[in-house]
């Protein structure tokens, strides 16, 4: 049984190489647009708030630096969105999801994960270190910031599990 699991695990797991940076880089564009096209286009067009990422990486870079800087803002948000995430996912949430629930499938894993990145993004990011109000005060931003981040943790999880090799396949 625990050699089953092992090996499970062990088809499951990313590895530190050249296709596990593509599968963060091209997963992680596309989760950000995801995320972006959804909270900044598709929720205003419905009639729901718009999300502003960058406006809050820059109220968190003036609390840490005394100052406002836009293009790290902007850096901090697609680092957080490129980078991040999607190491989070691959070698932290996925794994530990894997040991814990070993039957569970990578889409309520990665709703799950995406439930973890809006706390992380609107409890400490947002309320712990730039100062506002938790979770922006649950207003009309909160929910179509649950619903952003959820987006992001599945575009990114389907993409690595598209990208996902078998076992013992080696990096060209």
């Amino acid at each position: 049984m625990e050699q089953d699991k092992s090996r499970a695990n062990s088809q499951t797991a990313f590895r530190l190489d050249r296709h596990t940076l593509v599968t963060v880089m091209f997963g992680g564009a596309l989760a950000t647009v995801a995320f972006d096209f959804y909270g900044q286009s598709i929720s205003p067009m419905l009639g729901f708030s718009g999300l502003a990422p960058v406006p809050l990486a820059n109220n968190v870079i003036t609390v840490l630096f005394g100052e406002p800087y836009s293009p790290g803002a902007h850096f901090l948000h697609y680092m957080a969105g490129m980078v991040a995430y999607p190491v989070g996912w691959l070698f932290i949430a996925h794994p530990v999801l894997a040991r814990l629930t070993p039957g569970i499938s990578w889409l309520p894993g990665s709703v799950l994960y995406g439930v973890g990145l809006w706390i992380f993004a609107l409890y400490i990011m947002a309320h712990l270190v730039a100062g506002n109000p938790a979770f922006l005060g649950f207003t009309g931003i909160t929910w179509v910031a649950l619903a952003g981040h959820i987006l992001f943790a599945v575009v990114f999880a389907a993409v690595a599990e598209f990208r996902r090799r078998p076992a013992g396949t080696t990096d060209r």
